[in-house]
């Protein structure tokens, strides 16, 4: 049964159509990559999963439930919805002034402040503040655990002290991977991971995600590094001017039906090799 439904989905900037009529679905713990040229609705799709972009009409469900629909949702239902996802971006979007362990902690500290007051709410007022401050203690230190185990799983233990332009865009990036985690999301999301990454730093990105797999994360993923893709997906769908024109299992990157496809992939092969690039390393 699929885990996140898309129905229908439409988004048009003044007179483009940047998204129609999309639908696609995918089982818990799978990965789908959505591949496709730049301008081709990919980024915008994931904008719209996350709020950060209205859409015009379509339906989304997770597990079941609808999150977005033609309703109208207030601030605060925004905000709780966005919670189901985690978006890691392409330029990675840590504050310099923070080391890596305080950027991942700062939307926690947030989240965990909301469930608080939440918590406390029904102690009686005198005992409200002491209830408050107990729950976010103790949520704090179990986060730092947690956010513990996930450095030590990309291997970034060493590197919790650093600041941003002491770390390698590899690195960088596994931040950034760690705090979307740290908020515990049903569903992650990556805009190009990998693009802005040479090839070492590429392959390391690609572990992290892959490790993220094998624990059954549930993610969408997109990029134009076909190697990634074929790398990490369980389904994938090419999207073309906001319509996606083939979707299948990974098996459709190998072997493509739809003639679009086909020349989509000879021409990432062809910039690839006259670029000078090397492939994200197989395992």
């Amino acid at each position: 049964m699929a885990y996140l439904e898309i129905e229908h989905l439409k988004k048009k900037f003044e007179d483009q159509i940047v998204i129609d009529d999309l639908s696609l679905s995918l089982e818990q713990g799978k990965t789908l990559c959505l591949i496709g040229d730049s301008g081709s609705g990919k980024t915008t799709f994931l904008r719209i999963l996350n709020f950060l972009e209205s859409k015009d009409n379509g339906i989304i469900k997770l597990n079941n439930k609808t999150i977005q629909d033609d309703s109208k949702l207030s601030s605060k239902e925004i905000s709780v919805r966005r919670e189901n996802f985690g978006l890691v971006f392409q330029s990675f979007n840590l504050f310099p002034q923070y080391t890596v362990l305080e950027n991942i902690l700062l939307p926690v500290k947030v989240k965990l402040k909301k469930e608080a007051k939440k918590e406390a709410r029904n102690f009686k007022l005198l005992e409200r503040k002491k209830e408050e401050k107990r729950f976010y203690q103790e949520s704090l230190l179990a986060s730092k655990e947690n956010v513990a185990r996930l450095l030590e799983e990309v291997n970034l233990s060493e590197k919790k002290d650093s600041y941003p332009n002491k770390l390698s865009g590899g690195e960088a990036q596994r931040a950034a991977i760690i705090r979307a985690l740290a908020l515990k999301p049903k569903v992650m999301c990556f805009d190009e991971p990998t693009s802005a990454l040479d090839p070492r730093l590429k392959n390391e990105v690609a572990n992290a995600i892959l490790s993220l797999k094998k624990k059954g994360t549930t993610m969408i993923v997109v990029t134009h590094e076909m190697e990634l893709a074929k790398r990490v997906s369980d389904d994938v769908a090419f999207i073309e001017k906001g319509v996606i024109v083939e979707k299948g299992s990974k098996e459709i990157l190998f072997n493509p039906h739809t003639q679009a496809l086909k020349d989509f992939l000879s021409l990432e092969r062809i910039n690839e090799d006259g670029e000078g690039k090397k492939s994200v390393a197989s395992e």
